[in-house]
């Protein structure tokens, strides 16, 4: 079965089994895990920031860093569409109390006039805007990305409104091999990042938090209060070193196959408004009377799964285990279709 559902379903190849299988470990609440600090360390240098935190998930990164940045009574600014508004159970209210104002952007991505229109008067009876939050690549849009001279002016911006910015890094390697900037320029331009190991990069479990040394040491208590704290972590961080090393620079394959799946859907008769393809995800519509559930029972009969977002719209996702071989059988079905 090939499996285009999500990027989040690979599977640790051998390579990054050995090294958790040797990894060194130790009780990472007390920091005494050497690969979790080694890990940390290293995703800190790469994108230039002083620390790093190491969680369980994406969600659980984004929520803590939320929670870091504000308190109860405050306001988030993101797109409509960002994972932390649609896809973190509300956890903005439930663990930080917050306000939510949501812009409409362009497949996911907001500018500077409209963040600036956002923040509210400093009134009593009206939350405080603390927190901008910005999504890259944007999953619900289709996996378009923000280039640095896209963020720039957002950073300054809340640099000079006084307003804290973050980044759901969750697909972010698959944005910077596609615009060519560095995680250095776009660590210089946020005050906390969330990078995700187990989607593109093909580890099995984690996420990074990282941001200055006060951000981070709060940070490890609200992961404590979350439920986060993990002991011999380092066989989980060992492979997300290995991702790291060795798993960045092929986010270009699977972001070239799914432009080369998005060029196939358009000879598909039942298949329209094909979204552009920025990266490794590609959204389309069917036609009626057709309909998505329809249309993965059809690719199912050939040995493919992926995944709907709505009664037309379904999601196919390029990964690690999605191989060239697979991708040829892929668009010979299409063609069939």
């Amino acid at each position: 079965m090939i499996n285009l559902v999500s990027d989040t379903v690979t599977q640790p190849t051998p390579e990054m089994l050995h090294a958790m299988m040797n990894a060194a470990v130790g009780d990472d609440v007390f920091k005494e895990d050497p690969t979790v600090n080694a890990l940390q360390e290293k995703a800190a240098a790469m994108f230039g920031m002083e620390a790093a935190l190491f969680c369980p998930s994406g969600t659980m990164t984004n929520q803590i860093g939320i929670k870091v940045h504000t308190r109860p009574l405050d306001e988030l600014i993101c797109d409509e569409l960002s994972h932390v508004y649609q896809s973190e159970v509300g956890g903005y209210a439930f663990h930080s109390g917050l306000a939510v104002k949501l812009l409409p952007g362009v497949n996911g991505k907001i500018n500077a006039e409209q963040i600036e229109k956002a923040i509210k008067p400093d009134y009593d009876w009206m939350p405080k805007s603390r927190l901008v939050v910005l999504e890259n690549t944007c999953n619900i849009g289709g996996g378009a990305y923000y280039t640095k001279e896209e963020i720039r002016p957002i950073a300054e911006l809340c640099k000079a409104k006084g307003l804290s910015l973050h980044l759901d890094g969750a697909r972010i390697f698959n944005a910077l091999v596609e615009s060519g900037d560095t995680p250095q320029e776009m660590g210089a331009l946020f005050d906390s990042i969330s990078i995700c190991l187990s989607k593109g990069l093909g580890a099995p479990v984690g996420s990074l938090l990282l941001g200055s040394q006060p951000f981070i040491k709060e940070a490890r208590r609200v992961r404590k209060a979350m439920g986060g704290g993990m002991r011999q972590a380092g066989y989980l961080a060992a492979a997300g070193i290995y991702a790291l090393d060795h798993h960045i620079e092929r986010l270009k394959i699977d972001n070239n196959r799914a432009k080369e799946l998005g060029k196939a859907l358009a000879s598909v008769s039942v298949v329209e408004n094909i979204r552009p393809v920025y990266s490794n995800i590609v959204f389309f519509d069917v036609k009626a009377p057709m309909n998505a559930p329809q249309f993965l029972e059809i690719l199912l009969s050939k040995g493919i799964k992926a995944t709907s977002f709505g009664p037309e719209t379904l999601r196919f996702v390029t990964h690690l285990d999605y191989t060239e071989a697979m991708h040829q059988k892929v668009l010979s079905a299409l063609a069939e279709i």
